[in-house]
């Protein structure tokens, strides 16, 4: 039986235009002038610190550093330090009421009603934690976050790694059957099952494609999922 639901964000709760057409350039604009601002804070240098030794740049040139960090967000690099950057930028513009998080109409029903019915809710998603807090806090249809058990980021591996799903099974202490995951990305959705994990696949536009695996085009259909698990 499923106890524990693990959703991953883009392109499944929440809309891929939003990120990439909201979020990423918001980041974009507004990264430069907030390191330059807040690069003597500790959680600033700490991250400025990461990028320097993943990048070989040099440390004292911080608009070397802002250089990398663009090219980053231009290739959407799935850099942890970027991505805590880009969290405490949205951060905010979230709290100034500039950047109100997407969740789609059908997510935002189950999400509550799994909740309500006793499922523990989790989060993966490649963006940093603080990120998937902000977008659940601050959403269009209000705060989900007392939905949520807890979070994920690639700090516990790479989402297409299953070594990062057997970290996730370890770290909530269940048993890998009572776990589904919700993806819209294939391959994330293989390295989970390679852990044991139950998925389901959320294809919300374009064509189904021909697999064996449970693929769904809104949380109604997985929730039909679950009746039968």
């Amino acid at each position: 039986m499923i106890r524990v639901i693990l959703t991953d964000i883009e392109g499944t709760t929440s809309s891929i235009s939003f990120v990439h057409d909201v979020l990423f350039p918001y980041a974009a604009e507004h990264l430069p002038a907030f390191v330059r601002e807040q690069q003597e804070t500790p959680e600033v240098s700490e991250q400025l610190d990461l990028v320097a030794e993943e990048s070989g740049t040099d440390r004292g040139d911080v608009e070397a550093l802002i250089k990398t960090l663009q090219a980053w967000i231009r290739e959407d690099r799935k850099a942890t330090p970027l991505k805590a950057l880009q969290g405490m930028v949205w951060e905010q513009g979230y709290q100034q009421g500039e950047l109100k998080g997407h969740i789609y109409e059908d997510a935002a029903q189950y999400l509550q009603y799994w909740h309500d019915r006793g499922l523990r809710l989790y989060v993966y998603s490649s963006g940093s934690v603080k990120a998937q807090k902000l977008i659940f806090g601050f959403t269009t249809e209000g705060d989900f976050t007392p939905f949520f058990s807890g979070y994920f980021d690639t700090r516990i591996g790479g989402k297409k790694e299953p070594e990062a799903y057997r970290n996730i099974l370890s770290e909530l202490g269940v048993d890998a059957g009572t776990l589904l995951f919700l993806s819209d990305v294939e391959a994330e959705l293989e390295a989970a099952e390679a852990a044991g994990i139950k998925t389901a696949w959320l294809i919300r536009d374009g064509e189904l494609p021909e697999t064996e695996r449970f693929v769904a085009r809104n949380f109604a259909e997985v929730d039909a999922l679950l009746q039968k698990r």
